[in-house]
This record gives C-alpha cells, structure tokens and sequence, in this order.
C-alpha cells in the first residue's frame, strides 16, 4: 500500500470516503472541545471554593460584641450638674433591662429612662423639669386619670389606659415632686410600676422638701 493510500478503517473493513473523514475529525473535534469546556468548568468550580475557603478562614470567631450597658446614675449625675438640679435616680430590680437614660421632649425638658422589666413590656420612669400644667396629659395623649393610689407615701394619680389610641400605653402613674413632675408609664402593669414608684418614693419626697 502506498504512503497516499486511503486508511483502511477497521469498523468498515475498506477506506473512509471523504464524508466520513471529515465527520469523524469533525466529532473527534467537537469531543475534545467539550472535554475542555468540562474541564474549564471544574478549574472555575475548584477557584471558586478556594475563594470562599479563604474568605471563611479569614472570618473572625468568636461572640459578637455586645452593646455596653447603660450606667443611670451616671447620666443622671452628669445631667445634674448640666442643669443645676436634683434628678432622680430609681433603684429598680438589677434583672431589669435599660434602654435609653436620655434628657429629651422639645416644649418641656425630661429625664427619662426607659426599662425592659420582662420579654412582653417596657416602663419609662420620666422626670419633667418646671413643666408646665399640661405636660402630663400630652404625654399620655389626653388621657384622663382614673383615681389616686398611694404607694410608700406617695399619691400618685392613676391611668389604666384602653384607647386604642394608646396601644403603647396601657399604665401609668403620676406626681408632682416640688417643681417637676414624675411620670411612670409604659406596658407594664400596675405592680410592675409600684416597684419604680417605690424605689424613688424617697427621692420626691427630698424633692418635695427642697421646694419653698
């Protein structure tokens, strides 16, 4: 057989015909790309797993920072001496939660601070400075007090609250303490706002006596 022979192809027992040759290299091409494109696809996979092994590695452990917690004497002192008066400091159960320990309200200037005593309410116990008369009763959206209820000594007005427009406040208990007025309300129910009014009963008191 000459070097310009037909190849005799075994399967066929005779040579390819030129439609034949040019299939087979045509398919002999087309299986090589796809083995490339294959193996393509596995380097990008293996690259890719590399990267998220490497972010994760880099990750760092450990628990997460929690939020300082807040020191209600300590705001109280520095509002003191901002404001040049007594502010009171309630001595509330140390598994009660603080919030917030902030002066705020734009027509009347108030301490408040904000408790979690439990997962299902919160209290804010507030201490308005030289309010004027109606400063409770915007604060509590109008809402009208039901009757008095003395606790340690002092009376304190009394709000069970159930407008609905007053989702957010359901309770709350109200004073006066010389020239400021003390206001406890929130979600939390009636014995729950006994405890602050008690634990700062003494303090109005003082407040009371240093008033002329």
């Amino acid at each position: 057989m000459s070097a310009t022979s037909p190849r005799i192809v075994a399967e066929l027992g005779r040579p390819e015909t030129p439609q034949e040759t040019a299939a087979r290299k045509a398919e002999s091409s087309r299986a090589y790309r796809s083995s490339k494109t294959f193996r393509n696809l596995v380097a990008a996979l293996l690259a890719t797993l590399a990267v998220v092994a490497v972010i994760a590695l880099g990750v760092p452990r450990g628990t997460p920072a929690t939020t300082a917690a807040i020191d209600v004497s300590a705001e109280a002192a520095a509002i003191a001496d901002a404001y040049g008066r007594t502010v009171i400091t309630p001595d509330v159960p140390s598994d009660w939660l603080v919030n917030a320990a902030t002066i705020d309200g734009d027509d009347v200037t108030a301490f408040t601070i904000v408790y979690v005593p439990d997962d299902t309410s919160y209290l804010k116990v507030s201490q308005a400075f030289d309010p004027d008369a109606a400063w409770i009763s915007r604060t509590l959206s109008d809402a009208a007090p039901d009757g008095t209820v003395t606790i340690d000594g002092i009376d304190w007005e009394q709000y069970e609250i159930t407008s609905s427009a007053q989702d957010d406040i359901s309770y709350a208990l109200a004073t006066t303490a010389g020239a400021d007025q003390v206001l406890i309300y929130g979600t939390a129910d009636a014995d729950t706002a006994a405890i602050a009014a008690t634990a700062i009963a003494d303090q109005i008191r003082d407040l009371r006596e240093e008033t002329p």
